[in-house]
């Protein structure tokens, strides 16, 4: 074996890999690893297994005949890792290399070192990956490239139609991510050019048609369709459905109840509830185990199961439980297509989810709570006939669902589109109206989008970009109001200050919440060692600092509750931002030595339109639009003096609508930074 070959150990201890490969989700509905049953085979063993290998041949089949193949697996099936391997295996890496585009970058590590090992060779190889600011690839050998969907779009800047490929697989395009649908519309424009690009469209759900249509691009009736669906076929045994006769009026407790019921009347079987969110995940995790303490039995054993967990908490939901003990899973629904749990024969179905919603009126991102669509409930109910027939209880009534709508509707419709404006827009793309979406955007997003863009001067009267502003927040791997802020820093003098904010705000909290009592206020306490008056940002910008100065190790986090992971994270980032910016960019890395007041105008002149001020009748309201918030719980302002003016960085919706990541602010920076969008008037003006 060559030392090539040789596999890599790390020493105790060691954490350089951990913040790639172990860093949380950004939300409760996706995982980060994936459960193997076969783990005790050898790797030959496993590959044999896998419910793909027998579609190996259709596969290159329908890719010699057809330049798109929709391909349709259920999770697990083999999809991510054994298509580019078969792909390989023909020959096709002659043709260019095979790309395969996930929608995280902890999705394209591990499969990229999944591959890697099967093949017998160390990731950066033949088999390499590519994400933001990481890159294992050799120009030379590297064939099978595994990379997050925006560096594929950062790739088209420079070869905009992908010249140096042969093959695109868009993995898990059943998520309908901004990023994938924005992928998935350029990469039409591409394949109507290069008819030697072959792409692989892989999905888990019921979107296929949709897919297959749009990528059909034959002209005329007689000709012959240039794409086509394979499905890959699951063993499914039947399941019963039943519903409420009445609507329930708090479905946590009605998940209680019905999981309660078929504990005592049912047979065995694990139990599989869908809520919306860790909140409520949590919330019924304490009835449950209520109950079970109220009835003097050990019979139950119930797990938790969300995007946030660590690992090891997430694969306890896998592993059977002992003789006699019914295993009860309280889920987002990461359950329903991320992850495959066996055992299940029952599913509760609280009817809900949790979406990330555009205003277009007061141009804020929120989560809200929404119900479920028909697809996503098939989609869940389809969990309980895996291993044999099962049983479906949805809390909702029968005609409830008829009013379902048929599908969740895509990101690209219900989120802010600034980003995908500014990319279409750097790649020469002029009119974005008449751009191929596979779901078209709202009109009123896409012109409250061109307006902020506008405002934030990225965008000319004419709507081109503008000069450099517009080619900057282009460039920037992060959203246009981070990188409006991150330019005016280089003027105003503070841009380290502001970058490690920045990258402060591209990592999940960096304060722990210890479940037990005294942990808990122990870790409250530590938190306030850092709170300052002025607001989130500048306490984040505190423990980033203390955690330099303490020499960045384990021991400041654990004393200070602090999480080091997402720590060592924000100062990779933030060590890559500064090179970048000094090397491409031209902006200067100054700091303005703990002035203040100069780090919140500056997070004003990015910021600037999600501006609140305190009304009278003592809730907050935006300047434009007039929307009702609160400062969320988790705010370091939720407990002190309610301050006058505000500036937020995100909305969440759960009981109110609350303001997340928060500065104060005073109300004349509005109007001198950015005098174009705010002005003063007078109560006389008002009513001429």
């Amino acid at each position: 074996m060559s030392s090539s070959r040789l596999p890599k150990f790390l020493k105790p201890d060691d954490d350089s890999f951990s913040s790639e490969r172990d860093a949380a989700p950004s939300d409760d509905h996706v995982t980060s690893f994936v459960f193997n049953a076969h783990h005790s085979l050898n790797l030959a063993a496993q590959r044999e297994r896998l419910p793909i290998r027998q579609y190996r041949d259709q596969i290159l089949y329908c890719l010699e005949n057809y330049q798109t193949l929709v391909l349709v697996g259920e999770t697990g099936s083999g999809k991510s890792t054994q298509v580019p391997q078969y792909l390989y295996e023909f020959g096709w890496h002659t043709k260019g290399l095979i790309g395969v585009t996930e929608p995280r970058r902890i999705s394209a590590i591990t499969l990229a070192d999944r591959v890697a090992t099967e093949r017998g060779e160390l990731s950066g190889e033949t088999v390499g990956v590519s994400i933001r600011f990481v890159s294992k690839c050799n120009p030379e050998t590297t064939k099978i490239k595994y990379m997050t969907e925006g560096i594929l779009l950062r790739e088209m800047l420079a070869d905009p139609l992908l010249t140096q490929y042969g093959v695109i697989m868009v993995d898990e395009a059943h998520e309908r991510s901004v990023l994938t649908d924005t992928v998935l519309g350029l990469l039409k424009k591409i394949a109507r050019k290069r008819s030697s690009l072959k792409i692989i469209i892989s999905s888990a759900t019921v979107d296929a048609e949709l897919f297959q249509q749009f990528f059909n691009l034959k002209k005329k009736k007689d000709e012959k369709d240039t794409s086509v669906i394979l499905t890959v076929e699951g063993r499914m045994y039947p399941y019963e459905v039943f519903y409420l006769e009445e609507p329930c009026p708090d479905y946590v407790k009605a998940t209680v109840e019905t999981t309660m019921k078929i504990h005592r009347h049912e047979q065995r079987g694990d139990i599989l509830a869908f809520l919306t969110g860790q909140e409520e995940v949590l919330k019924a995790l304490d009835l449950l185990r209520e109950h079970n303490e109220a009835s003097g039995k050990d019979d139950m054993l119930i797990l938790p199961m969300y995007g946030t967990l660590s690992n090891t908490d997430q694969l306890k939901v896998f592993f059977s439980a002992p003789k006699g003990i019914r295993k009860i899973i309280l889920a987002t629904n990461i359950a329903e297509t991320s992850v495959t749990i066996p055992g299940i024969v029952y599913v509760i179905d609280c009817g809900f989810v949790k979406l990330n919603w555009y205003s277009a009126d007061s141009t804020t991102n929120s989560l809200v709570v929404v119900p479920t669509s028909k697809a996503a409930a098939v989609q869940r109910a389809g969990r309980a006939g895996r291993i044999r027939s099962g049983k479906v209880y949805r809390l909702y009534t029968e005609e409830e669902w008829d009013k379902l709508p048929d599908h969740t509707p895509p990101e690209m419709r219900r989120t802010d589109l600034c980003s995908t404006v500014l990319f279409l827009k750097a790649l020469g793309i002029d009119n974005i109206l008449r751009f191929t979406f596979p779901s078209p955007p709202p009109a009123k997003n896409l012109l409250a989008s061109l307006e902020t863009l506008y405002a934030l001067e990225a965008l000319d009267a004419d709507g081109n970009l503008t000069s450099p502003v517009g080619y900057f927040l282009a460039e920037m791997p992060f959203n246009a109001m981070l990188a409006k802020m991150l330019y005016k820093a280089g003027e105003m003098g503070c841009s380290e200050e502001i970058l490690i904010i920045i990258a402060m705000l591209q990592v999940q909290s960096v304060f722990s919440k210890p479940v037990s009592g005294q942990g808990a206020i122990r870790a409250r306490i530590a938190k306030r060692n850092f709170e300052v008056a002025e607001g989130d940002l500048i306490t984040l910008l505190n423990v980033y600092l203390a955690f330099v100065e303490n020499d960045r190790t384990k021991e400041f986090c654990g004393q200070n509750f602090l999480i080091y992971r997402n720590l060592k994270r924000a100062h990779e980032i933030k060590t890559q931002l500064c090179s970048m910016l000094e090397r491409e960019l031209n902006i200067p890395l100054l700091s303005c030595n703990g002035n203040v007041e100069t780090i919140c105008r500056c997070i004003v002149s990015g910021f600037f339109p999600y501006a609140a001020y305190l009304h009278h009748s003592g809730v907050y309201r935006t300047v434009r639009g007039n929307t009702e918030l609160a400062i969320h719980p988790i705010s370091c302002l939720y407990t002190e003096e309610q301050p006058q003016w505000v500036i937020f960085c995100e909305l969440m919706h759960t009981t109110k609508l609350f303001m997340k990541d928060i500065t104060v602010i005073k109300q004349e920076w509005l109007t001198e930074l950015a005098p174009h969008y705010y002005h003063k008037i007078t109560v006389k003006d008002r009513f001429n």
